[in-house]
């Protein structure tokens, strides 16, 4: 078969297929084109999941009739001042968007400037264009586009159904809206899909206005604030407390110079960052917003812009993983409310169900005295992690009699009134209740006094007396050699061995004897998936979480008012006991307002 030029229409059409999946997609670019045109209201309206109607209006800067004519060539585009491509400073750069558009619909457009008197609008119907021609609107643009994929309607067949296409389309409305709070969007889908966001202009609160918006009032109350600067790159935005965490990664937004992205790179250290408090299975919630030199990332590696590449992974790596676990520490004891809510939710009897609140044994000081008590407690089991805690100094049983201290009421987790079962605190503060899961709670604390220890005597190495060989695919020596001084510093020595093998010569001590063939492919294929080696730290974290859940306080095992106190105390000075090892919360608050209304008292 000889090579032959396409005919432009279908070239048109293979273009229009890279940029223009699905509705969405068209969504995508046009509020992206709004942006770009300094809108501060974008209305946005679909019709059939998009399939007969997508309108999009926008109060921007508006377009001459000559610019209208241009604007639906290939490659014409106002958004570079020159042909440097790596000083991107715009959403949309490429010039393909209302081609790609037209190449494949019924595509209509009407702008007009502000000084305009009238405006002008275009029609372009299987990539031929008519106009421009007088309309009438305001000062804006509003882009029309019926009866998608009309030209290639095999591509039809590959749509879902309106509800899927209209939740694609929110989707891509809420990203946009997230990194501009200082832009009005709204969209209507239907009887029932709809969004509209209000332009923010509050400052500092405005952006976590938005999120609260977009993300729920409950990410707002739970949220750590971000702002983090390494280099030419600046990390601020939003993370949700451990505690409040999802089941995908749904609720996590990555944004690169205001452009949403789904990035393996920044997923992966989203993933690194919260190892050491979620399981594999949990994923937190959080809103992150990159702001890099635009010759430091390449924008221009997916035709949907949906990917980025950064200059220097590592370091932005490095940036997200530090900022996250800085914040999350300066969060210090903090569980969400989240977990408060859904123990009042339990706690609300089913209406018709006739239950009876379950009254359970409870074991108050003044049932037991304290002359015995001491004043510190120790891990129970002979060899594992002691535990000093300083006790309070509490004169007689009859003082339980009395309301605690108002010192101690005070503080964060309040004061210590009771055990339960022997395994949980209830604890009263001034303006409620603290319920402590004293075996998991401790477990924290033994478990970042582990960690502290090893950060400061560094990670024991055990040398092979005969290296072992692993062998991999080129690509997978590599990534691994990329990053040995990484693994060096977690106690594995590797080196390459050849094209395709790698050289294991230590490894921690901490794992003992370890399946060391398949700690190095997991490591591989970690780096393959998420540029992220996970897996070794999460393994010797696995092993100090096993020696932190045998080296602390038991369920079932009674404590003293010294001992309950102590550990109160130490969970507020104690990063991360919020939650657990596994990221379930150690302690439930429940306001008194809460219970009143349990009880209708209010």
């Amino acid at each position: 078969m000889k090579i032959r030029r396409l005919p432009e229409a279908t070239i048109n059409r293979i273009a229009a297929g890279e940029v223009i999946e699905r509705p969405a997609s068209v969504i995508k670019e046009l509020a992206e084109n709004a942006i770009d045109a300094a809108a501060r209201d974008i209305d946005i309206v679909m019709v059939a999941g998009g399939r007969s109607l997508i309108r999009v209006s926008d109060d921007g800067h508006g377009m001459t009739p000559e610019e209208l004519a241009v604007a639906v060539e290939r490659h014409a585009t106002s958004k570079l001042d020159d042909e440097d491509l790596s000083d991107i400073k715009t959403l949309g750069f490429r010039g393909e968007a209302l081609p790609s558009i037209g190449a494949v619909s019924r595509l209509t457009v009407a702008s007009r400037p502000p000084a305009a008197e009238t405006g002008f609008a275009i029609s372009v119907e299987g990539g031929l264009l008519t106009g421009p021609k007088p309309a009438a609107l305001s000062t804006g643009t509003r882009v029309e586009v019926r009866d998608l994929f009309y030209a290639t309607p095999a591509r039809l067949k590959f749509l879902k159904s309106e509800r899927s296409e209209n939740l694609a389309a929110q989707d891509v409305v809420k990203r946009l809206a997230m990194s501009r709070p200082d832009v009005g969007f709204s969209l209507a889908c239907g009887e029932r899909g709809g969004l509209r966001y209000p332009a923010v202009d509050n400052g500092d609160a405005a952006r976590l206005s938005r999120l609260s918006d977009v993300m729920g009032k409950e990410f707002a109350q739970n949220a750590v604030a971000i702002d983090a600067l390494r280099e030419n790159a600046r990390l601020t935005g939003y993370a949700g407390l451990p505690t409040l965490n999802r089941a995908n990664t749904q609720m996590q937004f990555l944004f690169v110079n205001g452009r949403p992205v789904r990035d393996k790179l920044l997923m992966g250290a989203v993933r690194g960052a919260y190892a050491d408090f979620l399981a594999r299975s949990r994923h937190p919630l959080l809103a992150l917003f990159i702001e890099i030199e635009p010759s430091h990332v390449d924008v221009n590696v997916h035709p949907a812009k949906a990917e980025v590449r950064f200059r220097d992974g590592g370091m932005v790596r490095g940036l997200i993983v530090g900022a996250l676990k800085q914040a999350l520490a300066g969060a210090g004891h903090r569980a969400s409310t989240s977990v408060g809510t859904a123990t009042l939710d339990a706690l609300r009897p089913v209406a018709g169900s006739g239950a009876q609140p379950y009254r359970a044994p409870v074991r108050s000081y003044e049932n037991r005295g304290f002359a015995e008590a001491g004043t510190a407690f120790q891990a129970p089991l002979e060899g594992a992690p002691q535990t000093q805690m300083t006790g309070l100094d509490i004169p007689s049983a009859e003082a339980d009699l009395a309301p605690p201290p108002e010192e101690l009421m005070a503080r964060p987790l309040g004061a210590a009134r009771a055990q339960v079962h022997e395994n949980y605190i209830i604890a009263q503060t001034g303006d409620g209740m603290v319920i402590v899961d004293q075996h998991a709670a401790h477990e924290r604390l033994v478990y970042e006094r582990l960690k502290a220890e090893q950060d400061a005597a560094g990670i024991a190495r055990q040398p092979l007396l005969v290296p072992e060989v692993v062998d991999l695919d080129e690509a997978d020596v590599d990534r691994l050699a990329e990053r040995s001084d990484e693994f060096a510093q977690l106690g594995l020595v590797l080196d390459p061995f050849g094209p395709g093998a790698i050289v294991v010569r230590e490894v921690p001590a901490i794992l003992g004897d370890a399946d060391i063939q398949t700690l190095v492919r997991d490591l591989a294929d970690e780096l393959a998936e998420l540029d992220e080696g996970l897996g070794l730290k999460e393994r010797i974290d696995h092993v100090l979480a096993t020696i932190a859940c045998y080296g602390s306080v038991r369920s079932g095992r009674r404590l003293k008012a010294e001992e309950m106190n102590a550990l109160l105390r130490e969970m507020e000075a104690t990063p991360h006991s919020g939650q657990c090892n596994h990221g379930r919360p150690t302690y439930v608050e429940l306001k008194l307002s809460d219970i009143e209304r349990l009880f209708g008292r209010r």
